[in-house]
C-alpha cells in the first residue's frame, strides 16, 4: 500500500548535523564533565559555517580521570546511513592534545584520501573542530592536554552500507563534514564520494576507471573486468559528466561507463546529469537511431510511441537490429569524450536489466 503521507517541499526539509559536528559536541560535553566533575548534557558549538548550535547528550558519565559523552546523530530529513547512530567521545587528561579513533571509526589503508594511511578516518575539518574545541575547554583548566577518542559503536555495521572498504577505510565509518550541517538529499555528498573514489583509484595505480550507474551495472562490470583492482570500480549514479571530469582531472587514460539504455540515451545527446527528473528520454532520438540501424517507418513509429527506453531496446533485439546499440554507444562515448575535451578514452558498455550485453564502443577522438 502506498503511503498517504504528503511529501515535504525541499525548502521545508529539516537540516541535520554531520558526524564531525556531533563528535565535536560530545567531546565538549565530556571535557566539561571531566573538568567540573559534574554531568554536562547540553553544549553549544560553532559549526564551520559560523552557526551556533546546541546539542543534547543522550548520556554522560565521568570519574576523576575519565569522562564519556554519547550523542545521537540527527541527520534531519536526509536519508543518511548514520542517522540515529551513537557518536561517543571518551576523554582523559594528557600532556598534549591527541585525537584518536575508537571502535566503529575506520582506519585509512590506501593513499588518495585526505587522511594519512594508518590514521583514523577523521577528515581534516572534523579533526580541526575536535582540536579547537579541546583547546577551548583546556583554556578554562590547568591541564596541558587531553586524549580524545571518538567511537561509533555500530560503525562497522553501518560501514557495510557504504563504499568505505573499497576506497581503503577499514573497520568502520568516516567522521565527516565540511559545513557541520547535512543538507537533505544533497548532491554534494555523492559528488564528494565520487571524487574521493577516483583519487584513491589513481593513487593506487589505476589508469582505467570503471564507472557504473548503479548496483546492477556494477555487478556486470565486476564480471567483465574481473582482473582489475576493486578500487577501479566506482559507482557514479546519475553524475556521468562529473565523474568523467574527475577521471580527466586525475589523468586517467580511460573511463568505462556501464549502464542501461534510458540513462545512456541521454548521455548520447550530451546530457551528463541523467536523473529521471533532469531530462526525459528523447524517443525522437531513439527513432532516428532505429532508422539508421535499418528500421522501417512502422518500427520507427512504434519507437516514438514507446513508454520506456527499455521497451525500445526490446524492439531492437527482437528484430535483430543490433547496430542500433552500437550507434547509441558510439554517440554516448563521443559525447563523454567531448565533455572532458578529449585526451582520455571513453568507453560505453550498454546492458539490459538482466545483465545482457547490448553494445560496447570506445571513442578516443577522430583517427
Amino acid at each position: 500500500m502506498k503511503s498517504t503521507k504528503p511529501k515535504k517541499d525541499p525548502k521545508d526539509m529539516r537540516h541535520g548535523y554531520t558526524t564531525g559536528a556531533n563528535a565535536t559536541a560530545a567531546t565538549k560535553a565530556a571535557l566539561l564533565s571531566l573538568a567540573g566533575q559534574t554531568e554536562v548534557k547540553e553544549v553549544e558549538i560553532t559549526l564551520p559555517i559560523g552557526e551556533r548550535v546546541t546539542f543534547h547528550m543522550e548520556s554522560v558519565s565521568f570519574s576523576p580521570t575519565e569522562a564519556q559523552a554519547v550523542v545521537i546523530k540527527d541527520a534531519g530529513d536526509d536519508p543518511d546511513v548514520t542517522h540515529k547512530a551513537e557518536i561517543v567521545s571518551t576523554v582523559k587528561w594528557a600532556d598534549e592534545i591527541v585525537i584518536e579513533g575508537g571502535k566503529g571509526v575506520g582506519r585509512v589503508t590506501k593513499t588518495g584520501l585526505p587522511v594519512e594511511v594508518g590514521r583514523p578516518a577523521i577528515n581534516p575539518v572534523p579533526m580541526k573542530m575536535l582540536t579547537e574545541i579541546t583547546k577551548e575547554v583546556l583554556g578554562e583548566t590547568t591541564h596541558k592536554g587531553a586524549e580524545v577518542t571518538i567511537s561509533v559503536p555500530e560503525g562497522e555495521t553501518i560501514a557495510e552500507k557504504t563504499m568505505n572498504s573499497r576506497i581503503g577505510i577499514i573497520g568502520g565509518i568516516s567522521i565527516l563534514g565540511t559545513r557541520g550541517t547535512v543538507v537533505p538529499f544533497s548532491t554534494a555528498a555523492f559528488r564528494a564520494s565520487i571524487a574521493q573514489a577516483v583519487s584513491v583509484a589513481k593513487e593506487g595505480g589505476c589508469e582505467h576507471a570503471v564507472l557504473s550507474t548503479g548496483g546492477r551495472s556494477e555487478k556486470y562490470a565486476l564480471e567483465i573486468f574481473s582482473e582489475r583492482p576493486e578500487e577501479s570500480f566506482i559507482e557514479m549514479g546519475d553524475f556521468v559528466g562529473f565523474s568523467l571530469k574527475q577521471c580527466k582531472a586525475k589523468k586517467m587514460k580511460r573511463a568505462t561507463l556501464v549502464g542501461m539504455i534510458g540513462k545512456f540515451s541521454k548521455v548520447a545527446q550530451g546530457i551528463m546529469m541523467v536523473h529521471s527528473k533532469s531530462a526525459p528520454v528523447d524517443f525522437g532520438y531513439l527513432a532516428e537511431m532505429a532508422g539508421k540501424a535499418g528500421a522501417d517507418e512502422d518500427l520507427k513509429n512504434s519507437v516514438l510511441q514507446a513508454n520506456t527506453a527499455s521497451e525500445v531496446a526490446k524492439m531492437m533485439q527482437e528484430r535483430e537490429l543490433t547496430t542500433f546499440f552500437s550507434y547509441l554507444c558510439k554517440d554516448a562515448a563521443k559525447a563523454g569524450f567531448k565533455h572532458v575535451r578529449g585526451n582520455m578514452e571513453v568507453e560505453v558498455i550498454l546492458i539490459t536489466m538482466k545483465n545482457e550485453l547490448l553494445g560496447r564502443e570506445v571513442y578516443a577522438g577522430e583517427p
